[in-house]
């Protein structure tokens, strides 16, 4: 069984420090898009958040916070997944990154008959981009990623990889894993909901 998580805790750094997951996109939080896109697809869903888990009440999900102290990244996040799903006797985990809107219906399906792989696009230029935020974990890996966390891992694409993740194309457009980092990417998230 594979059990979803979107990752909530970043710190919107380039966004002036807001909070990305509940900013408005087409007049729901950003998180509500990526929820709406992912529910679908798996029988469990959570969300990863660090700070007051009381922000996100109205969706009704878990809350997950990192159980690796100083805000780590996303892995922290991953790893807190995987120990939730590990709970709930799943054996994956697919994370998909809150200011991740757009993500096509079929990403469980294909990431899973893969095994353990991340997801990738074509950027621009027509070259494949990894997207290591939207992936799929086998929960087996959970002691693992805590060891590498614990030894500074902050790297999600590196670690994956040197675990044996594989890639997942998807080069249909318009671009599934498109994100919102900027007021920029914001304004084109509008235009395209």
């Amino acid at each position: 069984m594979i059990a979803g998580i979107v990752l909530a805790g970043g710190l919107g750094t380039r966004m002036g420090g807001t909070d990305k997951a509940l900013m408005p996109l087409a007049g729901r939080p950003m998180l509500a898009h990526a929820l709406a896109r992912l529910a679908p697809q798996v029988p469990l869903l959570a969300i990863s958040a660090n700070g007051d888990p009381a922000r996100f009440a109205a969706f009704g999900l878990p809350v997950l916070a990192d159980g690796v102290p100083g805000f780590p990244g996303p892995l922290a996040g991953v790893l807190a997944g995987m120990d939730w799903a590990a709970a709930q006797g799943a054996t994956a985990v697919l994370s998909l990154a809150a200011d991740t809107p757009f993500p096509p219906a079929d990403l469980a399906v294909r990431l899973g008959a893969a095994g353990f792989a991340m997801a990738a696009s074509p950027d621009t230029e027509g070259r494949m981009r990894r997207h290591p935020t939207v992936a799929l974990w086998p929960v087996r890996l959970r002691e693992a990623l805590r060891a590498a966390l614990s030894r500074g891992e902050r790297k999600v694409g590196r670690w994956a990889a040197e675990q044996g993740a594989g890639v997942v194309c998807w080069d249909q457009p318009p671009d599934p894993f498109f994100n919102v980092n900027t007021p920029q990417d914001l304004a084109q998230a509008e235009a395209r909901a």
